[in-house]
């Protein structure tokens, strides 16, 4: 596998993770772009509403849907992505949408239903493996992951495992000239193994996993120059939910300053955590308010952390 190949599919997961702002605010109505800068400015009830005139010009905009997950309509979106899902103009385009579907349920920490749309989505991977078998595979390892991270996040620690689990038996089933190392698939699981021990007190269990993550990433300098900023965040996750606070906030502050991460709401709402756990509530609810301005995209750690931020910073 060359280190060019590795990219271009490291740029393809990433594709895959929409940015709701960037998408609806450049390119898009009228509306659409006035309901991004009012998120944008905190005036949620003003973009609800441009984002309903939207839908009354284009019912089945799914930028539009994005955006009502943003702002906590989530069962308004989940009509809205339904009308797109029906009216998908070939196999992808419904897979595509079932995937926002199940990303809407993820703003609602439903594990069970983000589930069963993910599951949608690895069986139209299943019928590309003949036609393109490598990025068939990685994709729907990607959707079995996705789904897990989902149901860590609301709670649901035995489907996390389940999902993370399949996530990497569907990952290395991808065929030489493999595009996706092996040694992501192991990385990826330690990494998860990992945060489940640490959400179920089992320190021990989690630095022996710690370890494991650390010795994939030593095995391969091409996996590890794209996935080592992801390494703090697992030293100060486990740290923060083993209540080691002191070795939390140095990692999480690690993490979150990492190239390719000062963006990302999740990691930022950890970091709130640990200074809320510490008893320090300005630079918790600050942190906490950061994550939710950062929380704009339509994945996983925007739909955990912009309903939680928004309870955080309302209390």
């Amino acid at each position: 596998m060359t280190h060019r190949l590795y990219l271009l599919g490291v740029a393809a997961a990433l594709a895959g993770s929409t940015v709701v702002l960037a998408q609806a605010g450049r390119g898009g109505s009228a509306d659409l772009q006035q309901a991004t800068q009012l998120i944008r400015d905190g005036k949620p009830d003003e973009a609800l509403a441009a984002v309903k005139r939207e839908l009354q010009a284009n019912p089945a905009s799914s930028q539009a849907a994005n955006l009502l997950d943003t702002l906590g309509a989530t069962k308004d979106a989940r009509v809205v992505f339904q009308k797109v899902i029906d009216a998908a103009a070939d196999p992808a385009a419904k897979a595509a949408a079932q995937r926002a579907m199940a990303m809407s349920y993820a703003f609602d920490a439903d594990c069970a239903n983000t589930v069963k749309y993910e599951q949608m989505v690895i069986a139209y991977w299943v019928t590309r493996e003949g036609a393109e078998p490598q990025n068939a595979f990685y994709q729907e390892g990607e959707m079995a992951n996705e789904a897990a991270r989902v149901c860590i996040d609301s709670g649901d620690f035995s489907a996390a495992e389940t999902w993370y689990r399949k996530g990497t038996e569907l990952g290395l089933k991808e065929p030489a000239p493999q595009t996706h190392p092996q040694s992501l698939w192991h990385f990826r699981l330690a990494h998860a193994l990992a945060r489940l021990a640490a959400r179920h007190g089992q320190a021990a269990v989690a630095a022996k996993q710690v370890a494991e993550a650390r010795k994939a990433l030593d095995s391969d300098p091409t996996m590890a120059a794209q996935q080592e900023r992801f390494f703090p965040y697992l030293v100060g996750y486990v740290a923060l939910y083993t209540n080691d606070l002191k070795t939390a906030e140095v990692e999480l502050t690690k993490a979150t300053s990492a190239t390719g991460n000062a963006t990302d709401p999740f990691m930022q709402c950890l970091l709130a955590m640990t200074y809320e756990k510490l008893g320090r509530q300005a630079e918790a609810k600050a942190t906490y308010e950061k994550a939710y301005g950062l929380a704009t995209a339509h994945n996983p750690p925007a739909a955990f952390a912009r309903p939680f931020a928004r309870k955080k910073i309302a209390s």
